[in-house]
């Protein structure tokens, strides 16, 4: 687990759905074939409404054409991201696409525990919605220690408070919950 994780934002609304995180058509490649495992990176986010249908900042595109990754490293979502199947395709999708982190209001439960479990990224919860005042390329550092947020706009920078991860800041560390379970002697070491 990285100590402190910057990068530029993307940022989406309310509601995102597993669907809209990786559309069904896009599932059919294999996630332990690193060639085909790339394609996970180039759909992510793939099925999110265009322009002045959803998106705060009007659809950008998340992966440019001809890219498995995406420039930018940290999601800023709405109420209920992930909400939809609970298919660990979609965590994995934007793990592979580069998210080292998402910050949203709330989750879906199961997204929110396949997103831990499978070490894909950290998911961060934040007290109020960020989607009004971040906008997409923005700035940000994450202290993970800390769980601060930091956002740097145009000179200016901004300090917000996440919400404490809890029980599963220890899956997080040990990097998904089966290293977590060997390291507390709850598996077989491989």
């Amino acid at each position: 687990m990285e100590d402190i994780i910057e990068g530029t934002a993307y940022v989406l609304g309310d509601d995102i759905d597993t669907d809209q995180i990786i559309p069904a058509e896009h599932l059919v490649y294999s996630l332990s074939d690193p060639e085909e495992k790339k394609n996970y990176g180039k759909y992510a986010l793939s099925g999110v409404p265009s322009a002045g249908a959803g998106l705060p900042d009007g659809g950008k595109s998340f992966v440019a054409d001809g890219k498995f990754e995406s420039d930018h490293k940290i999601i800023i979502g709405g109420k209920n991201f992930g909400c939809g199947s609970s298919r660990e395709h979609a965590p994995a999708c934007l793990k592979i696409a580069g998210i080292k982190a998402v910050v949203a209001e709330s989750y879906a439960r199961i997204f929110y525990r396949n997103s831990v479990d499978g070490g894909f990224f950290i998911p961060f919860e934040t007290p109020a919605s960020l989607i009004g005042t971040i906008r997409t390329g923005d700035r940000l550092v994450i202290d993970v220690a800390k769980g601060e947020l930091t956002h740097h706009s145009g000179g200016d920078s901004k300090v917000w408070q996440l919400k404490p991860l809890g029980d599963v800041s220890e899956i997080i560390r040990a990097g998904d919950i089966f290293a977590y379970a060997r390291k507390a002697g709850l598996i077989p070491s491989a």
